[in-house]
């Protein structure tokens, strides 16, 4: 007589050799997509753009440092009212807070006075000549809350967990990785802190901004699907651009 396997011998068997194709499949599931999978290049585009497209929308060319002085012009508060735009925000005194691509310093240094000498404004810049001229200016103005920071396409170099809130005025747009810079600004954040978008109204012809330089608020609320954030609000107080908000879940 043949000796015959055990059957719940052989259903160990049978589970340990389908055991790593399992693992592998899990694996290739849980994988990240990726960067270069993200995007998409096109040969014929907008010629304020990179040609580097972004979950359908066009990337657009990074402003300079030869151009910091209209980040500095005496019209910006009538055009957009960056005092409004800081009421909304309801910062509090102590607060830690990030101005990625903070370029010359204008809203650095508003955000500074709103948080007082007990807080502190990262100035995040992938310039240094961009970092020169506002460090520069804080100099001058004797603020000593700021802390520049000297960030890549890729990464904003903030620690984890240490930030109540991001702003980015008219910047995000330009970022030529968006979802390695959200990913990391992510993670800078502390639970339950804010993400903030000022971006010109996309959806408006009349907002007198190049195409490529305005976003709609449904494509930034698009783009941040991803991530483990929750839209709190879109504010429509300022006369060219939304405000719109998430919070880190």
């Amino acid at each position: 007589m043949q000796n015959k396997i055990p059957s719940f011998i052989l259903s160990l068997w049978l589970l340990l050799l389908a055991l790593p194709s399992v693992l592998c499949r899990a694996e290739d599931a849980a994988a990240p997509e990726p960067e270069s999978q993200r995007y998409e290049f096109r040969e014929k585009h907008d010629p304020d753009g990179i040609g580097k497209f972004y979950q359908g929308r066009e990337i657009a060319h990074v402003m300079g440092h030869q151009a910091a002085d209209w980040l500095e012009r005496p019209e910006r508060e009538e055009e957009e009212k960056p005092s409004l735009l800081l009421d909304v925000l309801k910062l509090k005194r102590g607060d830690a807070v990030a101005d990625i691509g903070a370029g010359t310093g204008y809203y650095t240094r508003r955000l500074a006075e709103k948080i007082s000498t007990n807080g502190v404004v990262y100035a995040v810049e992938i310039q240094q000549e961009m970092l020169d001229i506002l460090t520069n200016k804080m100099a001058g103005l004797q603020i000593h809350n700021v802390k520049p920071v000297l960030g890549t396409i890729t990464d904003p170099h903030l620690s984890p967990a240490s930030i109540d809130l991001i702003l980015m005025v008219d910047v995000y747009h330009e970022f030529d990785h968006p979802h390695a810079m959200v990913e990391s600004m992510v993670k800078a954040l502390k639970p339950g802190g804010r993400i903030v978008f000022v971006e010109f109204r996309g959806e408006d012809p009349k907002v007198p901004i190049k195409p490529v330089h305005k976003m709609t608020e449904k494509q930034v609320r698009k783009e941040m699907a991803a991530f483990p954030l929750e839209w709190v609000e879109t504010l429509e107080v300022l006369p060219l651009q939304h405000i719109i908000i998430f919070r880190r879940k």
